[in-house]
């Protein structure tokens, strides 16, 4: 390690590989290969981000790994701390950047639950297919990477051009492509624009096709199952006691998902089915996420074909902006204008938690609020975190090059776990 290294490194880190690397010089009796103490990450392209992975192998036999978080210094939870409600939407764009709607409409749905309010049906109703649609492009991202990480190429390039049909439909209903900050607290920026039923319903006719033909080139590949079968075993008491959740905890047998178990936002109208697998390794979890998004399609056109008429936003409500229109012809409409911008919502004192099947799993806030604008404590609960944690455990024994199969299968987004 060089004096560089070591001089803007944390010192825990630096004593973490230390003590590491003194245990394999410590005995050398029973070596089967070089014993070494391997540093993966954090700036290695198959670690999925800045994930920093200290491993002792033995030949290319891992023995232990030890992940290192932290590198991207979010701070989120504190920033919340000192932004109004509605401020902070822009912040959990980048939580699971992959899925910002997703993100947007969990933060929003846990302030409304402290608000006590309810959206209206067609609200409710353009929450699911921002969801929705944001799980097919988070899967899509995630078997497409997954598949390159193993040699399949030509699958990545599949599934990136479908993600990118998802960017489009982000670009005309939100404004942005990616950092979408489309939701507010009681509602939407926006209702759909015209002519938006009929680009999604292209898209989820052209994505089904493409979802099957992903599953053509993956489900019986030889390459694909030798690299991908067997591998990266994630028992069902492990995955609990481990606190998975998502499409993990689902690929070793548990049938839990929030939309059918914790129905919010109206999911319990919809018809879908729970994808489950028994197996739990890596091709597991890459089947559960093909027929995930399978289902997702299904719910996005029942989403259309009963689409309610009427606002995505609460009415009348002193805690939300009024039209601009009315604000620039009322005097009344710009001093509500001026005291909810600048002051914020006014929440009431208490404790609420809400959570929300995201596509890497529960993502869910804690809000505590003191009264006033602005919470007095936030906490997020990034499946992404819980879900990494299980690799010190589930990487033992496998080889080095196992690690782009099993790292790919949990398919994890930084960005929440150094929340």
């Amino acid at each position: 390690m060089s004096t560089i290294t070591q001089e803007i490194e944390a010192p825990d880190t630096i004593a973490r590989t230390a003590r590491a690397a003194d245990h394999y010089h410590a005995e050398t009796d029973d070596l089967v290969g070089e014993r070494m103490v391997l540093n993966m990450g954090p700036s290695h392209p198959a670690t999925h981000g800045v994930l920093r992975l200290i491993l002792e192998l033995n030949g290319e036999i891992i023995d232990s790994a030890d992940p290192d978080i932290g590198f991207l210094h979010r701070g989120d939870e504190k920033i919340a701390e000192n932004m109004h409600y509605n401020q902070f939407v822009p912040y959990t764009d980048r939580l699971d950047y992959l899925a910002p709607l997703a993100n947007n409409v969990a933060y929003a749905c846990a302030v409304e639950k402290l608000m006590g309010w309810t959206l209206p049906p067609r609200g409710q109703a353009l929450r699911v297919l921002c969801c929705e649609l944001a799980r097919i492009s988070s899967h899509m991202l995630g078997v497409g990477v997954c598949a390159m990480d193993v040699g399949a190429m030509t699958v990545f390039l599949y599934t990136f051009t479908e993600r990118e049909k998802v960017y489009n439909l982000c670009e005309q209903l939100t404004g942005a492509r990616f950092t979408t900050s489309y939701t507010r607290v009681g509602g939407q920026v926006r209702d759909m624009p015209a002519g938006f039923d009929a680009q999604v319903r292209t898209f989820l006719d052209e994505c089904a096709v493409t979802i099957e033909e992903i599953a053509k080139l993956l489900d019986k590949n030889k390459i694909f199952l030798d690299r991908m079968v067997d591998v990266g075993v994630i028992t069902r008491d492990s995955a609990i006691a481990w606190g998975m959740t998502g499409p993990n905890l689902r690929a070793s047998g548990v049938p839990r998902d929030l939309r059918k178990d914790s129905p919010y936002l109206g999911y319990e109208k919809y018809e879908f089915d729970v994808p489950i697998a028994e197996e739990g390794d890596c091709y597991a979890r890459y089947q559960v996420r093909m027929e995930e998004m399978r289902q997702s399609i299904r719910i996005c056109r029942q989403v259309l074909d009963t689409m309610p008429d009427g606002p995505v936003n609460l009415a009348d409500s002193k805690s939300i902006l009024p039209d601009k229109e009315r604000v620039l012809m009322s005097m009344e409409e710009l001093i509500h204008h001026f005291i909810v911008s600048t002051q914020g919502i006014n929440a009431p004192a208490g404790e609420v938690y809400f959570a929300a099947e995201n596509p890497k799993g529960e993502l869910g806030f804690f809000i505590h609020s003191k009264g006033g604008g602005v919470p007095y404590r936030l906490k997020i609960r990034s499946p992404s975190f819980c879900n990494l944690s299980i690799t010190s455990k589930l990487l033992p024994g496998h080889m080095v090059s196992d690690i782009p199969a099993i790292l790919g299968s949990l398919d994890f987004v930084m960005g929440e776990c150094d929340r």
